[in-house]
């Protein structure tokens, strides 16, 4: 099964698929908006981008980091919220498996540690992925952060 992890922004919304048995990088990136496009036009750059991804990868489930806002940044969390409202839309539309975990969740089942920084994150993706380099930009990483830990908290759900 392939795992679509989704690090949703609205400039920029970093995408990651992983082979959940293999652990083998199948598409990753980021989709880019401008700052001074319309809200609109550029949700529906991310809305067309990530439907032809899904159609083209089949991804069996999609993975999104819950939201959370800190009263210091509230904007931040509306205009990603934005973002995130688009992937799940196109789950309903496309009948895909929605995941939502928090992400001190993500970050324990990658690193070991549900506080670890962004570059301990990028590190260990690039470590479980066997990839050459880190991937870049953070937005990358986080997202098959996102489809990493989907493998490894479904395997100890069956476990379990």
């Amino acid at each position: 099964m392939r795992i679509l992890g989704i690090d949703p922004g609205l400039g920029t919304t970093g995408y990651g698929i992983i082979e959940d048995a293999s652990f083998k990088v199948i598409e990753a990136g980021v989709i880019k908006t401008a700052p001074r496009t319309p809200i609109q036009e550029r949700l529906k750059k991310i809305s067309d981008a990530l439907t032809d991804i899904i159609t083209e990868y089949r991804p069996g489930v999609l993975v999104l980091e819950k939201i959370y806002s800190h009263c210091k940044h509230p904007t931040t969390a509306i205009l990603m919220g934005h973002a995130r409202a688009v992937a799940c839309l196109i789950c309903g539309e496309k009948r895909i498996k929605l995941v939502n975990y928090p992400s001190t969740r993500i970050k324990k089942a990658v690193t070991g540690n549900g506080h670890a920084s962004k570059q301990q994150v990028q590190r260990m993706v690039q470590t479980l992925l066997n990839l050459r380099n880190a991937p870049e930009p953070v937005d990358v990483s986080d997202a098959l952060a996102m489809a990493i830990s989907y493998c490894f908290i479904e395997q100890k759900r069956r476990i379990s």
